[in-house]
């Protein structure tokens, strides 16, 4: 049972950071970069019901995930501009589900469908001309207690692009949509 459980939360495994190679990063990349049309693809031809619909028991619906990228990815976005202009800076966590649960996530998906293309054309414009020592950049989590380094931020965001369109595909393909 708890497998089946992990399985819905965690449909792609969950994060793991590997050593940064040029390749690593190059896929790590390319997933941020994907990740608005594979988002648009993965809530294509959804009915309202089913966008209303949990991916998992005890999870958000569709709707409620697809917002949660956009405010994800909008800390992400910032939280790398703040670690390339600062020296180590702490940054401000937030609630998710607490955001999960605001005003904006009763919206159409398409306003953060439309956030998220244009946060990653900005997002990758910033990647795509930093150097490599760069990536070696760093900023501190309070909630954890850690420093990220840039390298693991981009694996961060790699994997939770990945993630969440996984709750979404994996839920459309249990159902038969």
């Amino acid at each position: 049972m708890t497998s089946d459980i992990e399985s819905l939360r965690y449909p792609i495994g969950q994060f793991a950071a590997v050593a940064a190679t040029a390749d690593v990063r190059r896929a790590a990349l390319e997933d941020v970069a994907a990740l608005p049309a594979r988002m648009r693809d993965a809530v294509s031809g959804l009915s309202g019901p089913q966008v209303e619909t949990p991916y998992r028991e005890g999870g958000w619906t569709v709707r409620q995930v697809v917002h949660h990228v956009a405010d994800s990815h909008m800390h992400g976005f910032m939280r790398l501009k703040l670690a390339l202009t600062e020296i180590e800076p702490t940054i401000k966590p937030y609630d998710e589900n607490a955001f999960a649960t605001l005003a904006d996530t009763r919206l159409p998906m398409e306003v953060s469908l439309r956030l998220l293309d244009g946060i990653h054309e900005r997002w990758m414009a910033v990647y795509r001309s930093m150097a490599e020592a760069d990536f070696a950049r760093s900023f501190r989590h309070p909630e954890f207690d850690e420093t990220f380094t840039l390298d693991r931020h981009l694996q961060l965001y790699s994997w939770h692009s990945r993630h969440h369109v996984g709750h979404i595909t994996a839920l459309r393909q249990r159902q038969g949509w």
